[in-house]
């Protein structure tokens, strides 16, 4: 399974470069702008015909199309260290998205469907691998000018929602089913100063057709406000509510109603780009007081002057945890609503109880073709805690172990964009568990390769 899955990606390894060059381009699609299409007589590309459609003489009013496309293989050894229910697994997720997007002044709807498959998961798909056919998106909303360079945005419907740098509330783009949200948002924007105000529900994934309903068990209310300072670095702070009403910890399950303040700072100057954030977390878990925290760095430095000027990037991470599940204090920290394959393309934890370094280094090869070396080494944060995987759930409980360290994690990846609209990656991880996961189950080395061909215009 994994040996055909390797051979693939020794093959992707070697495809010609002849590629155009790589494009940037947004996940949540409804921040494209194509009005820059508006003047041009003639279009570069058959698909541009689709991103801007005037519906008037002025152009004001228009509709912009697109279609996302991909198909993604994982294939395990030893998934969850040989704990997993199948723990030699390997599926092939299958997505497809297309969308609409019509402008008519300060109006405008954007509906985005989404067909999404899993065909070979061991024991079940889940709410990340299958929804059938559905819809991801709904909304309206309605821009209201406010001077020459603001403005504020009203918008009601479901939607992906991507805040900072998708800590504590991400698209989980990564896995096959994005997460969306329903409810409301106020947008306003001032210059280089934009704050929002959220009032939310997550989406609880079906598996059948046209089934994801409204989670009526957790809640996501608060403000985001961003800015920059002289122009350099960029300033997020922030306040989130969030209310589960069946949380799980080692503490037990009880309704949780937790409070995040946090402070981002990130910018680029020079070789040198950073992106760190702070978050403190109170409320109630049940009867027991929260106490939580985390700080994330991540730095950054470029050679510009060395062959195919690399990147080497440093992770620092630290996540709090519970010291005792008897206590009436509940230390793990929640980050509640994070991206997906938060660690890298093998993610079998998540960022509770938990401290990482994450060394990487990347280079642009040309055509194209990008390549990404990193490792991870994970401790404990609190003996007292166990470990989690991303969506929150409990995967190693503590049982006595004294042991902080939990393993090592090596990845290389590869990314191929052979033109504006087609893509390809692959990727090869192995992770080594450590005293802990030794101390408390199955403890066998992971394995995992990654596949995926993507179209989207």
């Amino acid at each position: 399974m994994i040996g055909r899955a390797i051979l693939a990606f020794i093959v992707a390894l070697l495809l010609p470069r002849a590629a155009a060059a790589q494009v940037d381009q947004l996940n949540w699609r409804y921040d494209e702008d194509w009005t820059v299409l508006r003047d041009r007589q003639q279009r570069d590309h058959w698909w541009q015909a689709a991103k801007y459609q005037p519906l008037d003489g002025a152009g004001d009013a228009y509709v912009s199309a697109g279609l996302e496309a991909r198909a993604r293989y994982e294939g395990f050894d030893n998934n969850l260290w040989g704990g997993a229910d199948a723990p030699d697994d390997g599926y092939l997720w299958l997505r497809l998205m297309p969308h609409v997007d019509v402008h008519a002044g300060p109006a405008r709807g954007f509906v985005q469907l989404i067909a999404g498959f899993a065909r070979g998961v061991a024991g079940g798909a889940g709410p990340a691998d299958e929804t059938g056919l559905d819809l991801l998106q709904g909304f309206g909303d309605l821009r209201l000018p406010i001077g020459d360079r603001g403005g504020l945005t009203l918008r009601g419907g479901r939607e992906l929602v991507a805040l900072g740098s998708e800590r504590l509330v991400g698209l989980r783009y990564g896995p096959n089913i994005p997460q969306p949200f329903d409810g409301v948002r106020g947008i306003l924007q001032s210059g280089d100063t934009r704050i929002d105000l959220i009032r939310l529900r997550p989406v609880a994934i079906g598996r059948g057709d046209f089934d994801d309903e409204t989670s009526d068990v957790k809640r996501l209310t608060g403000v985001y406000a961003t800015t920059s300072i002289a122009g350099v670095t960029g300033l997020d702070i922030y306040m989130l509510d969030y209310r589960n009403r069946a949380a799980r910890f080692v503490q037990g399950v009880a309704p949780e109603h937790r409070r995040s303040i946090g402070l981002r700072l990130f910018g680029k100057r020079g070789d040198w780009a950073w992106n760190w954030e702070a978050v403190l977390q109170r409320g109630h878990f049940g009867n027991a007081d929260i106490r939580a925290w985390t700080v994330a760095t991540e730095t950054a430095y470029r050679f510009v002057r060395a062959p195919l000027q690399p990147r080497f990037r440093l992770r620092a991470n630290i996540a709090s945890g519970d010291g005792d599940p008897a206590d009436d204090v509940l230390g793990t920290f929640n980050p509640m609503f994070p991206k997906g394959k938060y660690f890298g393309e093998l993610s079998p934890i998540g960022p509770y109880n938990i401290i990482n370094l994450h060394p990487s280094l990347d280079a642009d090869l040309g055509h194209g073709v990008a390549v990404e070396l990193s490792a991870v080494a994970y401790w404990r944060a609190r003996r007292g805690d166990g470990i989690y995987d991303i969506p929150g759930q409990l995967i190693r409980a503590p049982n006595g172990s004294r042991a902080r360290f939990i393993g090592t994690q090596a990845e290389a990846l590869i990314e191929w964009q052979a033109n504006e609209t087609l893509s390809f990656a692959g990727s090869l991880s192995i992770f080594r568990p450590g005293a802990f996961i030794a101390e408390t189950g199955p403890a066998k080395t992971i394995r995992m390769a990654g596949l995926e061909v993507m179209y989207r215009f």
